[in-house]
């Protein structure tokens, strides 16, 4: 049968329709109708000529202008396929972001290439025939198509371009898709294997050699491959067991054994019980490259054997093929084997190992170590003095008052002074650095389990975070009015006189509250204060002669006061020791929770964020993978 022009095969028009009468094939495979060569497009535009001056119809031969499409539209099935491949889609836009360009890759070949076959036929089944130099598979692919439309011979590589055969009209599109031109697009011969009904649909595809010397070869059968819905592996007795047809097609494509035939050709050759051997050799081999074998009813690849120059096992083969094309669901299979494969690649970076994230202990725990940082319980403690110090001010004797003004009054030599100069000298770290200590702990613990890409996107979004988060700690501070003489403790204690970005602190301190009962005993320690003043008086008119003498009763007064304003003094102090426990616990409470609140904006919140994006991602992918065909 000689070749079609591109313009028949190309757009699909002109093709022989089914039933059409035609003289059987010659020797050289070219048919002969009335004594002429009936060699496609020619002929049967001569024919429709004669038959339009005699007034018929023109016999079998569709208009050329006819607008009718011949390619019937791909028709998802109500399967798993649609929503895996959106989820597949989804999957990949989601975590374009987070991954690199070749991790994706494979997905997204993998929904161009569903789209483009599920824009074309549905009716039609692309099965392509591979295999090695010299085994037989043009032969294979002639005894199929019922015509020697492959050339065969010794000469190698005989097949150099993929040759089509397709059994009905409308299958341009697929074979425009897999790039095979118009010149190498033939139709069965009529004869029985064109009128078989269980092979109208099929498109087969013979491919050139796998292992040819000639680079390009292999390259069109590698393209080829990954477009045609199922594959027809043809192996001889010598090279069943090659390495570089197990290591390069078979085991790669493990997941495509259901839309997958392997066949011992060349059966003529071996002796004997040895073709039943070679066989169960090959179901072996098959079975290590993980091939699952479609026998005793459960899914998976066809194993079988036969000898294509013979044609010893072709009717089996042909009716194996025949029931496969019928079933009209290699396209599908193909599509959900290449999501599976695709899903299994990008397994490493979507599946952690346990259940990553941040739990209440860990978010606990990172506020623990920003109050730390912050001086909390410092501050706390610093409060609680600050309002003993003004509650002694206000309550204490004058006279002890006074003691203490001059002690405080900014002598270099003063307490208050080598209070705040003296810092630990065990203390390490900085509060500064402790607080990106603490971003780095909860960065780890929510990073463990996480697959690497997302583990680092949740330290990049931390560790982002982080920037200016100890000048915001320190702004809190001042508006949560850590008070200045409180400075000292902030950081447990190495920060100084500063904050954590070395800012000094407590310019903006608020004074703590005076109770009610405050004017009360100052007004009793004036009282006090009074009554020794006045037995001193009194005793020192009387030594002077200025009042009668009388020692008792001065003396009585004055020892009222003096002994008077120390117990009030001491009665202030019990009694505002519970008030400025619950002041100091106030102000560290309120810091803590201030820092707590912005290492939670800065940090927690976009840690969690990427944790929810990593689920939903990681929502999509097992959406991709629960309706697995292959048990991937």
């Amino acid at each position: 049968m000689t070749a079609v022009t591109d313009e028949d095969q190309g757009k699909g028009r002109g093709k022989k329709m089914k039933g059409e009468g035609a003289a059987p094939a010659d020797g050289d495979g070219r048919g002969r109708k009335d004594g002429r060569w009936d060699d496609g497009l020619i002929a049967r535009r001569a024919a429709a000529a004669e038959a339009r001056e005699a007034g018929e119809p023109a016999p079998g031969t569709p208009d050329e202008d006819d607008p009718e499409p011949q390619v019937e539209a791909y028709v998802p099935s109500g399967g798993p396929l649609p929503p895996r491949l959106d989820a597949l889609r989804e999957l990949v836009g989601l975590s374009r972001a987070r991954l690199d360009r070749d991790t994706l890759a494979e997905a997204g070949r993998v929904l161009d290439e569903a789209a483009a076959r599920q824009r074309l036929s549905s009716r039609h089944t692309v099965i392509a025939i591979a295999g090695a130099t010299g085994s037989g598979k043009s032969t294979l692919f002639n005894a199929l198509a019922g015509a020697p439309i492959s050339d065969t011979g010794l000469r190698r590589p005989t097949t150099s371009q993929p040759i089509a055969c397709s059994w009905t009209d409308g299958a341009a599109g697929l074979l425009d898709r897999l790039a095979v031109p118009g010149r190498l697009r033939r139709r069965p011969h009529p004869g029985p294997a064109a009128s078989d009904e269980a092979l109208q649909g099929l498109v087969l595809v013979d491919l050139p050699d796998h292992d040819s010397a000639a680079t390009e070869h292999r390259d069109q059968v590698d393209r080829v491959l990954a477009l045609v819905d199922a594959v027809i592996w043809v192996v001889d007795p010598e090279k069943y067991a090659d390495a570089a047809l197990h290591e390069r097609y078979l085991r790669p494509l493990a997941g495509h054994a259901e839309v997958t035939f392997v066949v011992l050709n060349q059966t003529d050759r071996l002796p004997g019980e040895a073709a039943d051997l070679v066989l169960d050799d090959l179901r072996r081999l098959l079975d290590e490259d993980g091939i699952a074998l479609g026998e005793h009813g459960e899914p998976g690849a066809t194993v079988t054997s036969l000898s294509a120059l013979t044609g010893d096992g072709v009717p089996e083969l042909r009716e194996l093929v025949g029931r496969f094309v019928q079933d009209r669901t290699a396209a599908t299979r193909r599509l959900s084997a290449d999501v599976d494969a695709a899903a299994a690649r990008l397994r490493p970076v979507y599946v952690a190992e346990g259940r990553p994230g941040l739990g209440e202990r860990a978010r606990e725990e990172f506020t623990d170590r920003l109050a730390e940082a912050v001086g909390a319980a410092a501050a706390g403690q610093a409060a609680e003095r600050e309002w003993r110090r003004n509650a002694g001010r206000a309550c204490g004797t004058p006279w002890l008052r006074l003691w203490r003004w001059y002690e405080n009054r900014g002598l270099p030599g003063s307490l208050d002074r080598m209070g705040q100069a003296l810092t630990p000298p065990e203390e390490e770290l900085t509060a500064r650095q402790r607080v990106e200590q603490a971003v780095r702990i909860v960065a780890d613990d929510a990073a463990d389990g996480l697959p690497g890409p997302w583990a680092q996107a949740v330290r990049e979004a931390a560790f982002n975070g982080a920037e200016g988060l100890s000048e915001a700690l320190d702004e809190l501070a001042v508006k949560a009015g850590v008070p200045a003489s409180g400075a000292a403790g902030r950081g447990g204690g190495t920060a100084g006189a500063q904050g954590i970005s070395g800012t000094p602190l407590g310019g903006r301190a608020a004074k703590p509250p005076r109770p009610k009962w405050w004017p009360a005993a100052v007004l009793a320690q004036v009282s006090m204060t009074l009554l020794q003043i006045f037995g001193g008086l009194w005793l020192v008119g009387q030594i002077i002669g200025v009042l009668e003498p009388g020692l008792v009763t001065p003396a009585l007064i004055m020892l009222a006061g003096v002994v008077g304003g120390p117990l009030v003094e001491w009665s202030c102090a019990a009694a505002i020791r519970g008030p400025a426990r619950r002041y100091g616990q106030d102000a560290e409470r309120r810091l803590r929770e201030a820092a707590a609140g912005c290492g939670r904006a800065r940090v927690l919140d976009p840690v969690a964020a990427e944790l929810v994006r990593y689920r939903e991602v990681r929502e999509r992918y097992v959406t991709v993978t629960e309706f697995s065909t292959t048990g991937r």
